[in-house]
């Protein structure tokens, strides 16, 4: 198998010198040309069509909240058991984004996006028709797996169809749309309900008949390559383990900590998440097709990208919060309270395609440090806005701001620099999976540093403190990023022949 992954332990390899140096470098700028320039007419269809399916799959997660009461109510289930329409999808999430992803790397782009779109109507059929609340789940679960891969496989596609001087514009307008999905959802939800909960799911299915439609005249073909074996047993132990710590953690009581990390239930499910990713890990390096190739852990950009991918995710746990703290602090109704959230959504959505092109200018260090300064910055004023709701609103358009820097472009235009392009989808799907990881603990410690202050202000501000410092320290980590200059020579290097 060719690997083609950079080494990244230190700085870039050095330029070769002498005669035929200028000549390779020359020879690498044109087979990357020559591997753009068929596809440059059709790149803005291209990015169309990734974007719609982009939204599909955001859009059903905003769009979800406006029915849960009703469907609670036709399918008799509790509030807690409706936290399962919400459980159910995150955990076939995190099982999907490395499966699907793997699967684009192996099979080409469009028919496993075509199929990730084609499964997620299906699901949204099998949920608006569902007869009882465990066929829903059914649904909600083939939902979750089939958006998994819709992400990373746009993702390797725009690295595949765009240059590299404009790979950060087209990602930068991926992440836009997740703001936008965050923001129109709750609306559409709000159309859509009095004709019945059902349809805030079945809208998904012209939708995806457009993309499939659209997907199958304007994406690339896949390239014929010759059929690899897929590793079963590597997706068994990645997916059974990634779930098992996903639900230990789900199961944490976040007003009484201690006493639910020492509960059985939950320590035998964290033990087996951990042999299960040990065992991953050993099956990999043996693997003559491995899911994930080992030296995606040795490249330490890799490792950077996915650690702030972690990062970002915790932090983003701390906006579902917001709310919570706006109540708290100025006593609004929770229903004006939700309203609150806006302005970092907002703030998010328009800053991702600035950071877009920022990106293609000055590259993924200097955005990166500049955009989680900035999200510090934000973080650590809560206390002193929480007594002032204009400056409160303000704040929350800092966060957002810099938080549109660490949870979209850049750190994909790391990766998709890094992996080559049998391992592009992969490596994408791992910083999906670090972000999901993030929000789940980032949930739990949030909840469980507000509880120990009986949800009072002082909690909310000490909590927003904490993650303040940890966005601190993600900029000084940004800064052993490769600059602009070392970015372009390895896209270059990893480029098409």
């Amino acid at each position: 198998m060719s690997r083609r992954l950079s080494s990244s332990s230190g700085p870039s390899a050095p330029t070769a010198t002498g005669p035929g140096a200028g000549s390779s470098t020359v020879g690498n700028a044109r087979r990357a040309g020559t591997a753009h320039s068929g596809t440059q007419d059709r790149t803005p269809r291209v990015l169309g069509v990734l974007l719609l399916g982009v939204f599909l799959g955001a859009l059903d997660i905003a769009i979800v909240g406006p029915a849960l009461a009703a469907i609670g109510r036709d399918l008799a289930v509790s509030e807690r058991q409706l936290s399962w329409i919400f459980t159910t999808y995150v955990l076939c999430n995190l099982v999907g984004n490395p499966l699907m992803a793997r699967l684009s790397d192996l099979y080409g782009r469009r028919p496993i996006y075509m199929l990730d779109v084609g499964l997620f109507a299906l699901g949204s059929v099998v949920v608006a028709a569902a007869p009882s609340f465990a066929v829903l789940l059914v649904g909600r679960a083939v939902q979750g797996l089939a958006s998994g891969g819709i992400f990373p496989v746009a993702s390797a596609t725009i690295g595949e169809t765009f240059p590299p001087e404009r790979r950060g514009r087209a990602l930068g307008m991926t992440g836009a749309m997740f703001g936008l999905a965050f923001l129109v959802g709750p609306v559409i939800g709000g159309v859509l309900l009095p004709f019945g909960w059902p349809w805030l799911f079945l809208i998904n299915v012209p939708l995806a008949a457009l993309i499939l439609v659209w997907a199958r005249r304007v994406l690339p073909p896949p390239r014929p390559a010759g059929r690899r074996a897929f590793d079963g047993l590597g997706m068994a132990l990645l997916g059974g383990g990634l779930v098992a710590i996903a639900l230990a953690i789900n199961q944490v009581d976040s007003r009484q900590i201690l006493s639910s990390l020492s509960a059985p239930r939950v320590w035998g499910l964290l033990l087996a998440g951990v042999a299960a990713l040990v065992a991953f890990q050993r099956v990999e390096n043996a693997a003559p097709a491995p899911l994930i190739d080992p030296a995606l852990w040795r490249n330490r950009q890799l490792r950077l990208a996915n650690g702030l991918a972690g990062l970002s995710g915790l932090l983003q746990a701390g906006l579902v919060f917001v709310p919570s703290l706006a109540v708290a602090a100025f006593g609004v109704t929770p229903a004006t309270a939700a309203y609150l959230l806006a302005p970092a959504v907002l703030a998010s959505a328009v800053g991702a395609p600035v950071v877009g092109r920022l990106l293609d200018q000055l590259g993924s260090r200097a955005v990166l440090v500049g955009g989680t300064v900035v999200l510090a910055a934000g973080l650590l004023a809560v206390p002193a806005v929480t007594g002032s709701l204009p400056l409160f609103v303000a704040d929350g358009v800092v966060v957002g701001l810099g938080l549109a820097s660490l949870t979209g472009a850049p750190l994909r235009y790391v990766v998709l620099n890094e992996a080559g392009a049998e391992h592009r989808a992969a490596a994408q799907s791992l910083l999906t999976v670090a972000s999901n990881m993030g929000q789940i603990v980032g949930s739990a410690a949030m909840g469980a540093m507000v509880a120990s202050h009986a949800g009072d202000v002082a909690g909310y501000e000490q909590a927003y403190v904490v993650l303040g410092v940890l966005a601190a320290a993600g900029a000084l980590a940004s800064l052993f990023l490769k600059n602009r200059e070392e970015e372009r020579r390895t896209a270059l290097r990893n480029a098409p022949a």
